[in-house]
């Protein structure tokens, strides 16, 4: 586990100096963006990630690794969005945004550790693209929960799929750096 702990660092490290220089280039104009928004974006990556896994031919220039970044990163927005609530104007420094960015990461590798230790790592004999349909299926799932409202009855809320989202996308990036 320990070398899972240092795998998922180091392709956290990455999605977040991506973030940093994001946040340099457009300030905190994702503020703006209503989690629906947040979901649809990352459901177009994760439908082109597996548009990629089916397709012979690419016609961008762009890998599943990119994608998978970029799914990381607008989950963690929108967990950011979820604690602070939506504003009219980008109002995030990027040390308040990095500071945010921080938090729900840890909470998030938390989860991971915790449900490693749980179900044995399983998610290291899984295929990218199994990580990808699951990915798939826990947006369907928010978007579903979006539509009801936020309300669930028995099941989890959408910080916890978007935390699970992140932790599936993260073991992708780690098998894709392996293979």
């Amino acid at each position: 586990m320990q070398n899972t702990s240092a795998q998922y660092d180091a392709v956290l490290n990455k999605c977040r100096a991506l973030f940093s220089k994001k946040m340099k280039d457009y300030g905190s104009a994702w503020r703006i963006l209503r989690l629906p928004s947040l979901t649809d974006q990352i459901f177009i990556k994760a439908q082109r990630i597996r548009s990629l896994q089916k397709n012979e031919v690419q016609k961008i220039n762009e890998g599943e690794a990119s994608e998978f970044i970029g799914i990381i990163n607008y989950s963690i927005m929108a967990l950011i969005q979820m604690e602070k609530g939506i504003s009219d104007q980008p109002d995030l420094t990027t040390e308040e945004a990095l500071t945010l960015y921080d938090k729900h990461s840890q909470l998030t590798k938390k989860l991971m550790l915790d449900k490693n230790h749980d179900y044995g790592e399983a998610w290291r004999d899984m295929r990218v693209s199994s990580l990808t349909d699951l990915i798939l299926q826990k947006l369907l799932r928010v978007k579903q929960i979006e539509d009801n409202k936020g309300k669930t009855i028995v099941s989890e809320g959408i910080d916890a799929n978007y935390q699970d989202i992140i932790n599936y996308a993260i073991f992708a990036l780690i098998h894709l750096q392996i293979d």
